[in-house]
């Protein structure tokens, strides 16, 4: 008896030490965690109070003002006036134009990638993709001004920068529909080779449809990387002070105005308001690009 009573008191001491070691590694994991997101926290909280002042429905469909009349509204204790119209349209120019070059690309190749995954230059297109996604954006863009500005449009232009955007976009969509495709069952596509459906159809209709979410996944994530990018677009786009639809002229962007700003000291409450709505965008492509994600589960 006086050993069971033992061995349970023994069984009592463990089960205490183990549970107060749970609770003290449990507290050490939130304690770090707390430390890690609080300067992400500060940051956000600072720019969502600095750039609330300028948001207002002139911000979104203005165009950028001068130093002068950002000098004066300042001297006056007024808000800056006009906003950052021609970055969003300019950004919305190039994103969408590199979009339309990326995406059927990047598809296509993804496609490739999976349908021959042993063969060589499968191999060495899949390294590519990878080396190209850890490339600095700069260098990128650098390509983009040697490829583009110097031999295509023989100037600045959207063009450039939308190509130079849709290099750093190729390599997440390839990667992305190459795993998407992996992950559906291959009895799918032989149930369709068996009923007699030609082999391109069976990609067009059975693997993308089928793999769509996962697809827009990736295309989303890389719309929401390059949307902030400045570096390309200095060697590239330029930068504008008008609203530009015209492919072959120089044009602004959200990521390029931010820029701008920072060098003009008359600017300073635009950068924050300018990073604020950049920040929201970025937010809402990954916020999308999650819910596919869980509705492909």
């Amino acid at each position: 008896m006086s050993m069971e009573i033992a061995s349970n008191s023994h069984y009592r001491d463990h089960s205490t030490a183990r549970m107060t070691k749970d609770k003290l590694f449990l507290g050490i994991v939130i304690g770090l965690a707390i430390l890690t997101i609080s300067p992400i926290v500060l940051i956000i909280y600072k720019l969502i109070v600095k750039g609330i002042k300028q948001i207002s429905f002139s911000f979104i469909f203005e165009t950028t003002p001068n130093t002068y009349e950002a000098m004066t509204a300042l001297a006056s204790g007024e808000r800056i006036p006009g906003g950052i119209l021609n970055g969003i349209t300019g950004t919305l120019l190039m994103v969408v134009m590199a979009a339309l070059i990326a995406i059927p690309v990047g598809i296509v190749t993804g496609v490739y990638l999976y349908e021959n995954q042993k063969k060589k230059l499968a191999a060495i297109v899949r390294n590519t993709a990878d080396i190209i996604q850890g490339t600095p954006s700069i260098v990128l863009g650098l390509i983009a001004y040697i490829w583009v500005v110097k031999h295509i449009t023989m100037g600045f232009s959207a063009l450039a920068g939308s190509v130079s955007l849709s290099i750093m976009m190729l390599p997440m969509i390839v990667r992305s529909t190459e795993e998407t495709l992996k992950m559906i069952p291959n009895t799918l596509k032989e149930a369709a080779l068996a009923m007699g459906v030609p082999y391109y159809k069976v990609i067009i209709r059975v693997l993308i449809p089928t793999g769509f979410s996962g697809l827009l996944t990736g295309i989303l994530l890389s719309v929401s990387r390059v949307i902030g990018e400045t570096a390309p677009l200095m060697l590239t786009a330029l930068g504008s002070t008008m609203v530009n639809w015209d492919l072959s002229k120089p044009t602004s962007a959200i990521p390029l105005l931010v820029w701008e700003f920072y060098n003009d000291p008359n600017m300073v409450d635009l950068i924050w308001s300018t990073s604020l709505l950049l920040m929201g965008i970025v937010l809402l492509f990954n916020l999308l690009s999650r819910q596919f994600a869980k509705s492909r589960k």
